[in-house]
């Protein structure tokens, strides 16, 4: 087997321990509190806290009181498509069963209205169907005109022309709910909905510095051979916020930037990509601390979309990540390795992370911090500047002295 290149596999900074047994579910849960340095009530209060989009991308939100519920039908189309597969199913049944029976009613009725059921087998009686002789008999030539079968026992006859117009509007009503119904089929049969199934995203999202800012990343990988096209990423972050007028804003909105301005929302994904939002001025974490952040309430959503590359069809795969679930002071692991003429992608390490040195404060604590210390540099390189001047002058001026004095006792050497 090819040797692993070391330009793709970051070594961690601390060692990573061997695979242990498997622990139980009570200490799975005191070492996550261990881990997050709360309280037990207070871990067990942000455990049960109400998610906005689950982890598998399906949004918590249930909508009551719709008293207009006549706007479902005024689309009955998305409707169809949106139903559940066991009531489309049904619904695809029925429509078809209930024109099959309705129009098998009314030919029966025609023929009993003509008297065609009290003149059966006489050659002399033409009726309107031939062999019709009852309700079943009219079912199934409903059935054989509506889909076209035509077995040829039973058929219509020119001595009605009743029985002709209603031919024609079964034959146009049947086009149309084939159409409708078989157009239905073909669109929840081909929705992307399952090609987010492939699409995964981290577990947890880190914070850490890159290039000596801190960074909040998230790691988003495509299981398939087929790829996303036209691939993007955006981030919400979802959290209760008070006006300064007093105006309670419950789950407010925010944009978390991750590449829009520079295009690194853009993705190519080909293998496992990091998302980095760096956290600045404009950032919603500006002032979040390593202390503060395990306090705060808040969700980041992260939603990936693109376009199906074999079907074309706009594909869109979500998940959230709750405060506990935001790792201070952690790096992802690699998962790309060069082997022998391709690039191998381990997704055993995903989802892992290791624990890096991050400075607890915040962003702008981070920042204030630096532009100190810069000041600081520019400000004793001049001072050192002026003392070296300073030396160099008095070290002129005692060598003048010196010379002066040389000179003076030249002078009075001579005069004697």
């Amino acid at each position: 087997m090819a040797k692993e290149n070391a330009a793709f596999s970051a070594i961690p900074e601390t060692p990573v321990s061997e695979p242990k047994t498997p622990l139980s579910s009570r200490q799975l849960k005191s070492a996550a509190v261990r881990r997050l340095g709360v309280e037990p009530e207070k871990a067990e209060k942000k455990k049960g806290r109400q998610r906005y989009v689950e982890k598998d991308g399906k949004c918590n939100v249930q909508h009551g009181n719709v008293h207009e519920t006549y706007r479902y039908l005024t689309d009955i189309f998305t409707t169809l498509v949106d139903l559940k597969w066991r009531f489309s199913l049904l619904v695809f049944i029925l429509a078809y069963a209930v024109t099959w029976l309705f129009f098998g009613l009314i030919w029966w009725f025609i023929a009993y209205c003509r008297g065609d059921l009290d003149h059966l087998g006489e050659v002399e009686w033409t009726p309107c169907v031939k062999n019709l002789n009852g309700f079943v008999s009219a079912f199934l030539f409903s059935i054989e005109t509506e889909t076209t079968i035509g077995y040829g026992h039973r058929v219509i006859t020119d001595q009605c022309p009743e029985g002709i117009v209603l031919l024609l509007l079964q034959a146009i009503l049947g086009s149309m709910v084939n159409a409708f119904m078989v157009g239905c089929m073909f669109v929840k049969i081909s929705q992307p909905n399952k090609r987010a199934e492939t699409l995964v995203f981290s577990s947890h999202a880190v914070i850490s510095l890159r290039d000596d800012r801190l960074c909040l990343m998230f790691r988003v990988g495509d299981l398939r051979n087929s790829h996303i096209v036209e691939a993007s990423i955006r981030a919400k972050l979802i959290k209760s916020k008070q006006t300064q007028e007093g105006e309670f804003i419950p789950l407010n909105q925010t944009d978390i930037n991750v590449g829009f301005e520079t295009g690194d929302d853009r993705l190519f994904l080909v293998s496992p990509l990091i998302i980095s939002h760096e956290i600045n001025e404009h950032s919603p974490f500006w002032e979040v601390s390593k202390e503060q952040l395990r306090k705060d309430e808040f969700e980041i959503v992260v939603i990936l979309e693109g376009m199906v590359e074999a079907t074309g069809m706009t594909c869109q795969a979500r998940s959230s990540y709750l405060v506990d679930e935001v790792l201070w002071g952690h790096r992802f692991m690699s998962v790309l390795s060069l082997e022998d003429g391709f690039y191998e992608v381990d997704y055993n390490s995903f989802h892992q992370t290791f624990e890096v040195p991050t400075p607890s404060c915040s962003a702008r604590e981070l920042a204030e911090a630096a532009a100190r210390m810069d000041a600081h540099l520019y400000w004793s390189i001049p001072s050192r500047l002026d003392e070296k001047v300073e030396e160099a002058t008095e070290k002129v001026e005692e060598g003048s002295k010196e010379r002066n004095g040389n000179l003076a006792s030249l002078e009075s050497e001579s005069k004697v």
